[in-house]
């Protein structure tokens, strides 16, 4: 099964012996540099206006606030790729690595620039629930034109949303209790031999989850706006605390990273692949997951959700990951290669893998003894789960599309049944498979939502449009901001027409 799974992921992304690097992984480069040249560097250029915008506590009735949506959508980009992720990165690319999933953080936040701005403009209003909807789904139909393709990305991001991508957070989960704890008795079913202990943790992780993804995203809101930023700033300070013992290793470090990125270590295309690949799993940018938390901000002008989703990549990358990595390069706790392969560096033993939470939790247990391995384990929990949440959450907007043109009875409480059961699943199993089944989910959104959004562009330009209105109230000093698609020359966005 890992090798039928390892070969689906390879087709995926464009693992196909024809380039260096993987090909989904350069249209993801070049999709960043092309928006972050179109946009002028929006993402540089109103930084200080993201920052403004954080502060916005509007909401309403069918609409949650634009902070709160940051934060739904943080839960997505915040969870297993910032710890687990960064790792993996650095054990099978290098610490050249993360150079490249800083490069791809700074030329995604134009990207999710332009997806975030999508979600907004063609959001509508749920006429079974009264929340606000929207999503690539949506824009791929209203701004294309092309129902099949929505559908093909609606279907996709049920399959990647509600069935792939939760068993990673899971995996996470399970293996840092299980590195804190032990892993308990074998269990042995006819699915093979289990953990004892991470059959437990599996059981209350879905029944946590049961109980808050029945309470629809007003519940999923409260709960993120809580709970993510509060353990970002744990973690975050965390990593401050370690990097502040050990202030004189940076200088050395960061140069590593400089270094290895072009001079690689694990080889050019392992550097590159791996950054960008897991960039892009923490971030999401690109991949079509934003949007839909995005699209249900109550906002004045679709532009302003666009920076904050542009932000987010920051808070995601930039800080919790490039945190999780300068712990993992001070301490020494990592090994670049692997026991089959050869390892390029050695610093632990060969039997600890670097897909999970081990790296991160060592580095921290060698300078807080007795503090890492519970704490990452903790962090891991809440980041992971409330990345299952924002999942949840993803899976029901494309299942609340595809319910506008067919009824399917019972659709969202069979979604809720798969997820849990794929969340116990994940729980239980090994990484490798999960992570490739992550892979695959993954990459199957990002090339179906790039190619729309690219299309969009040179259909209409829509989001450009907001964007080049948005500055123009901005500069003109306006108290309220207001959105006239029409006047722009933008077409169906009926959410906004009747407003």
């Amino acid at each position: 099964m890992e090798s039928i799974v390892g070969a689906i992921n390879n087709v995926v992304w464009g693992t196909w012996g024809l380039s260096v690097f993987p090909v989904l992984v350069i249209l993801c480069l070049l999709a960043g540099l092309f928006y972050t040249v179109q946009t002028r560097f929006v993402q540089i250029r109103l930084f200080s206006e993201m920052v403004r915008l954080l502060k916005s506590n509007k909401s309403s009735a069918q609409g949650i606030s634009s902070f709160q949506a940051l934060t739904v959508s943080l839960s997505g980009r915040v969870g297993t790729g910032n710890i687990a992720g960064v790792a993996t990165a650095i054990g099978f690319g290098g610490p050249g690595a993360i150079f490249w999933m800083w490069l791809v953080a700074i030329l995604g936040a134009a990207t999710a620039y332009i997806e975030a701005t999508l979600g907004q403009i063609y959001k509508e209003t749920d006429v079974e629930t009264g929340e606000y909807r929207g999503g690539p789904a949506f824009y791929i139909e209203r701004a294309m034109g092309q129902r099949w393709y929505a559908w093909i990305f609606a279907i996709a991001t049920i399959i990647a949303c509600g069935l792939l991508l939760p068993t990673v957070q899971s995996n996470a989960i399970g293996g840092a209790v299980a590195q804190t704890i032990g892993e308990g008795t074998n269990i042995t079913t006819s699915m093979g031999v289990f953990s004892s202990t991470k059959i437990i943790t599996g059981l209350i992780i879905i029944t946590m989850l049961g109980f808050i993804i029945f309470g629809g995203v007003k519940r999923i809101a409260n709960f993120a706006q809580v709970v993510v930023p509060f353990m970002a700033l744990a973690y975050i300070l965390t990593a401050l605390t370690i990097i502040g013992l050990n202030i004189d290793q940076l200088p050395r470090i960061i140069g590593m990273i400089f270094n290895d990125a072009f001079t690689p270590m694990a080889g050019l295309g392992a550097a590159i692949g791996l950054g960008v690949k897991r960039g892009v799993y923490s971030n999401e940018a690109g991949q079509g997951t934003a949007p839909h938390a995005a699209a249900a901000a109550e906002v004045d002008h679709p532009a302003q959700q666009g920076l904050v989703q542009s932000f987010s990549i920051y808070i995601d990358t930039l800080f919790i990951c490039t945190a999780t990595a300068f712990m993992i390069l001070i301490t020494g706790m990592f090994n670049v290669g692997s026991a089959e392969a050869g390892f390029h560096v050695q610093n632990i033993a060969a039997n600890i893998s670097a897909e999970g939470p081990a790296f991160t939790q060592m580095a921290i247990e060698s300078v807080m003894p007795g503090i890492g391995n519970p704490f990452i384990a903790i962090a891991l929990f809440f980041f992971s789960f409330t990345t299952l949440l924002a999942y949840y959450y993803i899976a029901e907007s494309n299942v609340a599309y595809i319910r506008r043109s067919v009824k399917i009875p019972g659709a969202i409480l069979l979604l809720k049944i798969v997820l849990i059961a794929a969340v116990f699943f994940g729980a239980v199993i090994k990484a490798k498979i999960v992570w490739d089944l992550g892979d695959i989910g993954l990459g199957i959104m990002a090339w179906v939502n790039i190619i729309a959004i690219l299309i969009i562009f040179f259909m209409g330009r829509p989001a450009m449009r907001a964007l080049k209105d948005y500055e123009a109230q901005r500069k003109a000093g306006v108290k309220k901001y207001t959105f006239d698609p029409v006047k722009l020359g933008i077409k169906n966005a009926h959410f906004w027409e009747n407003k």
